[in-house]
């Protein structure tokens, strides 16, 4: 775990015992009602989606205009991931869908630019190949131990893709930034590591102590 970080997993309470972290209690206990999944938040996660297609087009353009346009697109990505995660804290629109569409997002975007790009020769692959095992590993992860419970992002999580966000802003944007480039990459791929290592653990202690859902019943 992240020193000072709260355990943030979300899992089933043991039968008849009091609420887990998250909140609400197991299968066999009451639980909170949940806000529906077609909501602003969950609308403005897709919207991101969407985006990265246009923004891999843009990319791979050529001339300074069209490399302008990319970061732009790629900011105003970005920028949607913070209002909509603002937007469901704020008004009790947090879903179960959210917790795993909005991290596919950002995975999408960052992963699109890593591989645009490393395709152009100015990011090395290893650091690429790095981040992408990281990320697909685990937001495989979390969805092999989702019928024990949603292990949403942590403070170290949100660190990294803030990072990793900022690395490739500056990678995407024309001019002679090496020195600053390479310090925050750094940075991120530092970071990028040992909260993969924090995710694993913190699988590994959901697993262990939470059952999963009966069958046919969501976790």
């Amino acid at each position: 775990m992240i020193a000072g970080a709260p355990d943030p997993v979300a899992g089933p309470a043991a039968p008849g015992g009091p609420p887990g972290p998250s909140g609400p209690s197991g299968p066999s206990g009451p639980s909170a009602p949940q806000a529906s999944v077609y909501n602003i938040a969950n609308g403005l996660t897709m919207l991101r989606i969407l985006m990265v297609p246009v923004f891999v087009w843009l990319l791979f353009q050529d001339g300074t205009a069209w490399r302008l346009a990319a970061f732009a697109m790629f900011a105003a990505a970005s920028v949607t991931d913070k209002i909509d995660g603002d937007l469901a804290r704020s008004r009790g629109l947090v879903t179960d869908f959210g917790k795993i569409a909005d991290p596919i997002a950002d995975k999408a975007l960052t992963g699109a630019a890593l591989i645009g790009l490393s395709v152009h020769g100015e990011l090395w692959w290893w650091v690429t190949a790095l981040i992408l095992t990281r990320e697909i590993g685990i937001t495989v992860l979390r969805l092999v131990v989702i019928r024990y419970g949603v292990i949403p992002a942590s403070k170290g999580g949100k660190l990294k893709t803030l990072l990793q966000v900022i690395a490739i802003g500056l990678y995407i944007l024309p001019g002679p930034f090496d020195p600053v480039r390479w310090a925050v990459m750094g940075a991120a791929v530092a970071v990028t590591v040992v909260t993969g290592a924090d995710y694993v653990v913190r699988a590994w202690r959901l697993r262990r102590t939470a059952r999963p859902a009966p069958s046919g019943k969501a976790p």
